[in-house]
């Protein structure tokens, strides 16, 4: 537990001194804390948004995948994370060229929409976004305590207070930075880490073969299991990450359109091969029977493993969970700076970088109490991932379809919210489907706004160029 410790403390220092020496005596707009414009190249946008989706949940997920639906959903889950960010590259074109001095996705819903859908995607965004930010805090201090003993209280402190550090000194710049820098940590460090367990387990093919003797099915890429949680999970992932503001702020911090789309693209197609690998994590578990929690397979496994692969997993996780969180916070913060801006047009933007700064800090201190108590966030996790699912394609559709109206969009959304929860499992998942809940939350919504797409005014799309609240 005694180098468990210095081995989080040091990786959270040097990651936050990082931060906080990248932002030292540079001025910041507000502009430059939430969104950045036209700022970033290719290989900066690439290398923010693969650190910024992989989370401590590739620890965790990835394997339990690999363990409960076989290969078949490790590749539906690698597809879906790299589907949720390559969209980006058409969407985000689109709303750019729609809303070229944008910043958030609640802005474009309030001028599209209207207050009723806005209310709407706030709130869904809000809580995807503080779920996500609760479970990546309560992923790195259960990870530490199962392969260290160290209390969650500790990991949770030193990993949030050192990110809100950095996070709220020197905003997207900082966030952005620093996922450049981790982007160079973790494709390392899991390649290391892969290769070592895979001489650790005595090659690919031996322990292939165990895990197939063992529980054969795994590997059959026509097992029910396999592909119903291999559905499930492309249209959740694909369907919320549609809602991370930290998305949409960094389609507009891209220099330009096209390099925000070859960006994107590139990125998923790295996201792809990680969520394989991590997947097949869960393989090695199986195959040295220590799958018995398939949650925590990964860990368990490494767990076992000589001491110094067990120490870069943790430096890994600790990188992976900085990533995410920095971009979460920002996000969220993001969204009540925009808000306040509209609200408060005559207030100095100043004083909104300072109250942004401030309920950054309230964010993450509210999730580090949540991750303290080490609670389990996977159900909440699955009822965000329903409600986005439910409310992207009324959401998004708008930008396409002129005459598609406000009303038509948020009445779509809450009926696919309405049946999809009418059949979503409930916390002992004894009852209900969660693959149909997640066809029919998507499925009624797209239904019922094909039908009545036609039968609003038309919406003048000059009106979200002329009526954007410029921060700059």
């Amino acid at each position: 537990m005694d180098y468990g410790i210095w081995i989080i403390i040091g990786t959270a220092v040097i990651f936050t001194v990082i931060g906080l020496l990248h932002s030292r005596g540079k001025k910041f707009s507000l502009s430059d804390y939430v969104v950045s414009r036209n700022s970033l190249s290719q290989a900066a946008l690439v290398g923010t948004l693969v650190a910024s989706a992989m989370g401590a949940w590739i620890l965790f997920s990835p394997a339990e995948a690999a363990i409960t639906g076989g290969m078949v959903a490790v590749i539906g889950y690698g597809f879906g994370s790299a589907f949720a960010v390559m969209i980006f590259a058409w969407l985000g074109r689109k709303l750019r060229m729609r809303m070229p001095m944008g910043h958030t996705i609640s802005e474009y819903a309030y001028l599209r929409y209207g207050k009723g859908m806005y209310l709407l995607v706030i709130l869904i965004t809000i809580f995807y976004m503080s779920v996500y930010l609760a479970a990546e805090l309560t992923g790195i201090a259960l990870a530490a305590e199962i392969v260290f003993g160290i209390p969650l209280a500790i990991t949770a402190v030193v990993i949030g207070v050192g990110t809100v550090l950095y996070t709220t000194v020197g905003g997207l710049k900082a966030t952005v930075f620093t996922d450049r820098v981790q982007f160079w940590f973790i494709l390392p460090l899991l390649v290391i880490i892969f290769a070592a367990s895979l001489y650790f387990v005595g090659g690919f093919a031996q322990i292939l073969s165990v895990a197939q003797d063992a529980v054969p099915e795994l590997f059959s890429i026509t097992f029910p299991g396999g592909l119903a949680f291999a559905a499930s999970l492309i249209i959740a992932i694909v369907g919320a990450e549609l809602f991370n503001q930290a998305n949409w702020q960094r389609a507009f911090a891209a220099k330009d359109a096209a390099t925000m789309a070859k960006g994107f693209l590139k990125a998923g197609w790295i996201v792809f091969p990680i969520i394989i690998v991590a997947g097949i994590f869960g393989i090695f578990a199986i195959g040295t029977g220590q799958a018995e929690n398939p949650s925590v397979a990964m860990l368990t496994f490494l767990g076992h493993s000589p001491t110094w692969i067990t120490i870069l997993a943790m430096i890994l996780a600790v990188a992976l969970v900085m990533s995410s969180i920095d971009s979460l916070l920002n996000g969220l913060a993001s969204l009540f700076a925009v808000d306040l801006v509209r609200l408060k047009p005559n207030l100095k933007k100043t004083n909104v970088l300072v109250v942004g700064r401030c309920f950054t800090v309230v964010l993450a201190g509210l999730a580090i109490l949540v991750a303290i108590q080490g609670w389990s966030v996977l159900y909440l996790f699955l009822v965000a991932d329903l409600v986005c699912a439910a409310a992207a394609f009324p959401t998004f559709f708008g930008m396409f379809a002129q005459k598609y109206s406000g009303k038509t969009a948020l009445l779509s959304s809450l009926a696919g919210i309405v049946a999809g929860a009418f059949i979503f499992p409930d916390p002992s998942y004894s009852r209900g489907s969660l693959l149909w809940s997640f066809v029919v939350a998507l499925a009624v919504p797209c239904v019922l706004s094909l039908l009545f797409q036609a039968h609003g005014r038309p919406y003048p799309f000059g009106h979200l160029k002329e009526k954007v609240t410029v921060l700059e």
